[in-house]
């Protein structure tokens, strides 16, 4: 695996460093509009497409004004793919009822929950992984610990995402070690990829010990400390409330099927 590859994870961190307006809203109003997007589009039946898209203005907007590149989130977003398409892949072959006709063609309500499964997690990922990419994991745990989180979890979770550098780099070493030694790039087998993986392990654990040893020893105590603390501005309560009235807007019509009632009663 290339270098970059590795280090694709570090790219996350890097668009969360720009400043933009959208990157200087509070991290706790980035993160309550965002759950509020998802509890919505999770809260519709089964079998509703139409109704879900006005929700992708959402991660639009975050990936839009964070000047975060559409190719880097789809990346993303294929990657986990595989896990969406495992639970709603066998919708089609149980649900073989018809929910329309397209013409002589019956459309069952299998392949309607497969596209509303998709759908959904397509909007969740976009706008969870939009959220990170334009807050920072530092900046977003903090606000959930001051949302309530509790500072454990909080603490988990950004450190879950840290030691993900650890174990990049580690692997890294261990690659361009293996690579010396054998002369060229040469395809590893089963055998030595699982004691490269074991060593991997034991290398990454030692090496985020003597970094906890090295927190504690600049006092560091368990939680995330921040420069200042940052009261709510108008900017961020105008944000919270314009997409949250939104999200109830989208989530009480179906704001297609209005728009095309609307245009149809409108031809002659």
């Amino acid at each position: 695996m290339r270098l970059a590859n590795w280090n694709e994870v570090g790219r996350m961190d890097d668009y969360a460093r720009q400043d933009t307006p959208l990157h200087r809203l509070d991290a706790r109003v980035k993160a309550v509009t965002t759950l509020a997007c998802i509890v919505a589009v999770m809260s519709f039946p089964r079998y509703e497409v139409s109704a879900l898209m006005p929700f992708l203005f959402y991660p639009m907007a975050l990936t839009g004004m964070g000047r975060i590149p559409f190719g880097f989130i789809l990346k993303k977003i294929i990657v986990a793919s595989p896990f969406a398409l495992a639970i709603a892949i066998f919708n089609p072959v149980f649900d073989r009822e018809a929910a329309f006709m397209i013409g002589p063609v019956a459309v069952s309500g299998g392949w309607l929950s497969f596209t509303s499964i998709m759908l959904r997690f397509v909007l969740t990922v976009w706008a969870a992984l939009a959220l990170a990419a334009c807050t920072g994991m530092f900046r977003l745990c903090a606000g959930l610990e001051r949302l309530g989180m509790p500072r454990i979890f909080a603490g988990q979770l950004l450190f879950l995402h840290r030691y993900l550098f650890v174990v990049a780099e580690e692997g890294i070493r261990m690659k361009r070690a293996l690579e010396l030694r054998s002369g060229a790039i040469v395809p590893v087998s089963l055998r030595v990829y699982g004691s490269l993986v074991g060593h991997l392990l034991l290398r990454s654990m030692g090496r985020s010990e003597r970094i906890h040893r090295a927190m504690v020893a600049r006092g560091f105590s368990g939680g995330m400390r921040a420069l200042r603390e940052t009261a709510l501005r108008p900017a961020d309560w105008a944000f919270l409330l314009g997409w949250s009235a939104f999200f109830v807007a989208a989530r009480a019509w179906n704001i297609p099927a209005l728009i095309g009632d609307l245009v149809t009663g409108a031809a002659p």
